[in-house]
C-alpha cells in the first residue's frame, strides 16, 4: 500500500467561516464559562479583605558639607566631628533594616496584639487595629503566649465569651473587666466604651485577638516595606507599604520615619558626646586640685600678709608657669594616645571613638586617620543591615577598617614615644629655672611655688572648660542630615486588592478566551471527519451523501419514523443511488467501512427499509459472519442456520430467507459463526447465493466486515454493483481518507462512493446543514424542513440560534 503521509499531513488553510460558526455552535461554553469566571471574581471583590498603599516622602542630604551648614558648624569644622556624606543607596539599606523596624514596633503599643473580626458565616474576616470594641491589657509579668489565637464573642456590654483554640481547650464566660488567668495566657478584656457600646443583633460578634512576637513582625514590616528612588539624579526617596489597615500600615510608616531621623541625629551626636564624657572625666580630676590651690594660695597670702610679687618673682614664676603647661598639655595628649591605644585594641566598633582635634591635637594625618576609621565604621553598620558577612563590598570595609586601625595605632605609639622626649626636655628646662627660684627670699619663694600651681591648674581647667564648651555647641548645633517631606497619610491611602474592575475585566476575557483556546486546540489535534470539505481534500472518491444523527430509540427510524428528517436522508440516498450507472438491472449494494463502530448495520436496515418502502423487493443479507447484528434488529434466531450453513451446504436457500415486519423486506441472516470466514467468503457457494439473490430480488443489500481489520471486504467486492464506503462524522479518522482513494484509483471496488453518516446538523460548525454542506437531500433556504419534517434535529439549543445563524450564515456567503 502506499505512503500517504504526504497527503495526509499538507498544510490546511483556515476556514475562519468554519471556525466562526463553530463558535456560534458552542455559544452555551461561554456562557458557562462567563459565568464561573465573573462569579469567582465577584466572591473574590466580595470576600477578599482589602488591602491599602501608604505612602511618606523622606530626603536624604547626599552632601551636608557645603549645603546650608550652620554658623556653629562651622565654627567647630575644624574640630572635623562632622562626617555629612551621605549614600543614598545605603541610607535605603539602613530603611529596611530589622534593627529600625523593630525600634519602630516596639514604640508603637497598639501593635503589639492584632485584632480581627469573624464574618457571620465564618467566610470573611478583617482587621480592626485600634478600632475594636474592646482591648485586652497584658500583666507582663507573666506568661502569655504568642500566636496563639483567642476568641471573643460579646455576649452583652457585660459579659463576653472567652475561647482558646477552635478545639475549645478553653471556653469560658467572663464580665469584662474580670482578670483571666490560666497556665498560658494572664490577661483582662475591657470594653472601649462600657456605656455607648451596644451588640449589633444580625450581625456577627466574634472575634479573636493573637500577640505577635516582634521578632516576626519586625521581620514582616521589614520585608513589605518598598523604597523607590524619585529621581535618580536626586536623593528624595519614596516609601510604600501595604497592609488591611491603612491607620496601622501610616502609623507605622510615620513612626519608622520618626525613628531614622531620630537615629540619623543621634549617630550625629555620638562624637560630641563622647568628647563631652572624655573632657568631663579630664575635667574631675582638675576640678578638686584646683579648688585645693586655690585654698591653700588664699591662706598663704592672710598668714603672710603678702599681696604682690616682686618682678624677679613675676617673670620667674610667669616663665615656669608657661613650661609647666606645657607639659601639662603634653601630659593630656599623652592620655589621649593611651586611651586611643586602649580603645582600639580592646573595641571592635569604632564610631564612638573621640575624635583628636578635641583634646587640641593638631595632626593632620592622625585626624584623617581617626575620620576615615569613624566613616568606615559607619558604613560596616549600614552594610551589615542588608548584605551577608561574605559580600564583597563587606570584606573590602572590614579591610580598610583593619588597615586603617593599624596605621592610628603605629601613629599614636609614635606619638607617645615623641612625648616622651619632649616631657623630659620640659622636665630640664624646669629644674633650670626652680634653680632661680632658689635666689629668691623664703616667702616669696613658697609664694612663687603656690601661685604656680595654682595658674597651672587653672589654666589647664580654663582649656578643657573651652573644648567642652565647644563640643556643647557641635552637639547642640547639630541638625538631621535627613528630614520628612511627606508624612504618610490616611486620605492618601490607595485600595490596590482586591481591584474590582480590573478583576472582573480579566474575568470577561478568561471567560472567552478559555472556550476559545480549548475549542482552537481541540480543532488544532482534532483528526476526525467532520465534514464535506475533509473528504474531499484527500480522495476524489464521489461522495454519495450524508445520513444524519439518529436521535430515536429505534433501530430502523426510517419505518417507525417515515416523516423524520432522518428518514428524508435515506430517501435521499435512495434517490442519489439512481443516478450511479449499473449494466444490470438488479442492484447489489454493499456497505462497508475501515473500522467497527462506523454504522455498517443501521446503514444497510435503513437503507434497505426504506428501498422496501417504494415497493421494490429487497434482500438484507449479514455477510459479517464474524460479529454478526442484523439478526438482532430484526429478532431473529441466528443460531439455526443462516449463510454459513448455506455455504457449507448444510441449508438450502430458500431456508436462510426470513420474512420481516417491514413488507418487501427480507433477510438472509449470517448464521453461526464459523472458523474460517474467509475461507467460505471466498468459496463457490458465495456466487451460487448472489446468483439466486438475484435472480429472486430487486435490491440486494448486505454489510461487510470492517476492511483494516480483516480482508474479507476485500473478497465481496467483487458481487457487488456499488460500493458505499462508510465514514462517521467526528468518528473516523482523516488517516483512512488516503486508503479510500487507492481502494477507488485501484478499483477494488465497483461504483464504489463515500457515504457520511451521523450527520449532526446543528453539530460541530454550528449550521453547516445538509444542502449547505454536502449538497444532498436538503434546501440550502429551508435548513433542516422549516416544518416539513416532524423532529427538529437542531434541539433546544439550536431553536435560539437558528435564525441567528442563518443570517450570519448568508451575510458571509
Amino acid at each position: 500500500m502506499e505512503d500517504y503521509s504526504e497527503h495526509f499531513f499538507r498544510d490546511e488553510s483556515i476556514d475562519l467561516k468554519k471556525f466562526l460558526f463553530k463558535i456560534l455552535f458552542n455559544w452555551y461554553w461561554f456562557v458557562i464559562a462567563l459565568f464561573i469566571t465573573v462569579s469567582i471574581a465577584y466572591l473574590i471583590n466580595r470576600y477578599s479583605e482589602p488591602i491599602y498603599r501608604v505612602n511618606a516622602t523622606v530626603m536624604v542630604r547626599d552632601d551636608a558639607r557645603g549645603k546650608g551648614l550652620t554658623g556653629a558648624e562651622n565654627i567647630i569644622e575644624g574640630l572635623e566631628m562632622f562626617t555629612s556624606r551621605m549614600n543614598v543607596q545605603n541610607e535605603m539599606g539602613v530603611l529596611k533594616s530589622y534593627t529600625l523596624a523593630h525600634r519602630a514596633l516596639l514604640e508603637l503599643k497598639d501593635f503589639e496584639i492584632t485584632y480581627i473580626k469573624v464574618g457571620r458565616r465564618g467566610i470573611k474576616e478583617a482587621k480592626l487595629y485600634n478600632m475594636c470594641p474592646f482591648y485586652v491589657e497584658l500583666d507582663t509579668s507573666k506568661i502569655n503566649l504568642r500566636g496563639r489565637p483567642v476568641y471573643i464573642t460579646i455576649l452583652s456590654p457585660e459579659k463576653y465569651k472567652l475561647q482558646i483554640n477552635k478545639d475549645a481547650d478553653v471556653f469560658k464566660e467572663l464580665s469584662f473587666g474580670e482578670p483571666f488567668e490560666n497556665e498560658n495566657f494572664h490577661l483582662t478584656v475591657r470594653l472601649r466604651n462600657p456605656e455607648g457600646f451596644v451588640p449589633k443583633t444580625g450581625a456577627s460578634n466574634k472575634y479573636y485577638f493573637y500577640i505577635n512576637n516582634y521578632n516576626t513582625l519586625s521581620k514582616q514590616y521589614r520585608n513589605k516595606l518598598n523604597i523607590t528612588l524619585n529621581d535618580t539624579k536626586g536623593s528624595i526617596l519614596e516609601l510604600a507599604i501595604s497592609g488591611f489597615v491603612p491607620s496601622q500600615e501610616a502609623d507605622y510608616l510615620n513612626k519608622l520615619c520618626e525613628v531614622y531621623i531620630r537615629s540619623g541625629l543621634e549617630e550625629k551626636n555620638q562624637i560630641a558626646i563622647n568628647s563631652i564624657e572624655f573632657i568631663d572625666s579630664q575635667l574631675s580630676e582638675f576640678a578638686d586640685s584646683l579648688r585645693k590651690a586655690e585654698i591653700q594660695l588664699l591662706k598663704f597670702r592672710l598668714a603672710n600678709r603678702i599681696i604682690n610679687i616682686s618682678d624677679e618673682g613675676q617673670r620667674i614664676i610667669s616663665h615656669l608657669t608657661q613650661m609647666e603647661t606645657d607639659r601639662k598639655m603634653l601630659e593630656i595628649k599623652k592620655r589621649y594616645y593611651e586611651y586611643l591605644v586602649d580603645y582600639l585594641s580592646k573595641k571592635t566598633e569604632y564610631d564612638a571613638i573621640t575624635a583628636p582635634a578635641v583634646m587640641g591635637i593638631e595632626d593632620v594625618l592622625l585626624n584623617s586617620l581617626v575620620n576615615q576609621l569613624i566613616e568606615y565604621s559607619r558604613q560596616k553598620l549600614i552594610l551589615s543591615y542588608s548584605v551577608q558577612d561574605n559580600i564583597p563590598s563587606y570584606e573590602l570595609i572590614i579591610q580598610q577598617i583593619n588597615n586603617t586601625r593599624e596605621s592610628i595605632l603605629e601613629n599614636a605609639r609614635n606619638n607617645l614615644n615623641n612625648l616622651s622626649v619632649l616631657e623630659n626636655e620640659i622636665d630640664r628646662q624646669i629644674r633650670d629655672v626652680e634653680n632661680e627660684i632658689l635666689q629668691l627670699p623664703v616667702t616669696e619663694r613658697e609664694l612663687i611655688n603656690i601661685q604656680r600651681s595654682f595658674t597651672l591648674i587653672d589654666n589647664i581647667y580654663t582649656y578643657l572648660l573651652e573644648k567642652r564648651a565647644e563640643a556643647g555647641i557641635a552637639k547642640a548645633s547639630n541638625i538631621p542630615d535627613n528630614k520628612i517631606i511627606d508624612f504618610a497619610r490616611l486620605d492618601n491611602a490607595l485600595k490596590i486588592r482586591p481591584r474590582n474592575s480590573f478583576n472582573y475585566m480579566i474575568a470577561l476575557l478568561l471567560g472567552f478566551l478559555l472556550p476559545l483556546i480549548i475549542i482552537v486546540v481541540y480543532e488544532y489535534f482534532n483528526n476526525k471527519i467532520l465534514n464535506r470539505k475533509d473528504i474531499e481534500k484527500y480522495t476524489k472518491t464521489p461522495i454519495l451523501g450524508a445520513i444524519g444523527h439518529n436521535s430515536y430509540d429505534s433501530d430502523i427510524p426510517a419505518f417507525d419514523n417515515p416523516k423524520s428528517s432522518i428518514a428524508e436522508s435515506f430517501r435521499s440516498l435512495r434517490t442519489n443511488l439512481q443516478y450511479l450507472e449499473s449494466k444490470k438491472k438488479e442492484k447489489v449494494i454493499a456497505i462497508t467501512s475501515a473500522l467497527s463502530g462506523e454504522g455498517k448495520t443501521f446503514i444497510a436496515v435503513n437503507l434497505a427499509a426504506i428501498i422496501a418502502s417504494s415497493n421494490k423487493k429487497v434482500l438484507l443479507e449479514g455477510i459479517d459472519l464474524r460479529k454478526p447484528k442484523i439478526h438482532k434488529i430484526f429478532n431473529i434466531d441466528n443460531s439455526k442456520g443462516g449463510l454459513s450453513t448455506f455455504l457449507i451446504g448444510k441449508d438450502k436457500f430458500e431456508d436462510i430467507i426470513n420474512p420481516t415486519q417491514i413488507q418487501n423486506l427480507f433477510i438472509a441472516s449470517s448464521g453461526p459463526v464459523p472458523p474460517n470466514p474467509a475461507e467460505l467468503l471466498d468459496s463457490r457457494g458465495m456466487e451460487d447465493f448472489f446468483t439466486f439473490a438475484r435472480k429472486q430480488y430487486d435490491y440486494i443489500i448486505f454489510d461487510t466486515p470492517p476492511v483494516v481489520v480483516v480482508t474479507d471486504a476485500l473478497l465481496l467486492g467483487k458481487h457487488a454493483d456499488i460500493s458505499i464506503f462508510l465514514v462517521r462524522q467526528n468518528y473516523s479518522n482523516k488517516a483512512i481518507l488516503p486508503l479510500i482513494d487507492e481502494l477507488y484509483r485501484k478499483k477494488e471496488f465497483t461504483n464504489l462512493c463515500i457515504l457520511i453518516n451521523d450527520i449532526r446538523v446543528a453539530g460541530y460548525y454550528g449550521g453547516y446543514a445538509y444542502g449547505y454542506d454536502y449538497g444532498y437531500g436538503y434546501s440550502y433556504n429551508y435548513g433542516y424542513g422549516q416544518g416539513y419534517y416532524a423532529d427538529d434535529e437542531y434541539g433546544a439549543r439550536g431553536k435560539i440560534l437558528k435564525r441567528l445563524i442563518n443570517r450570519i450564515r448568508k451575510a458571509i456567503s
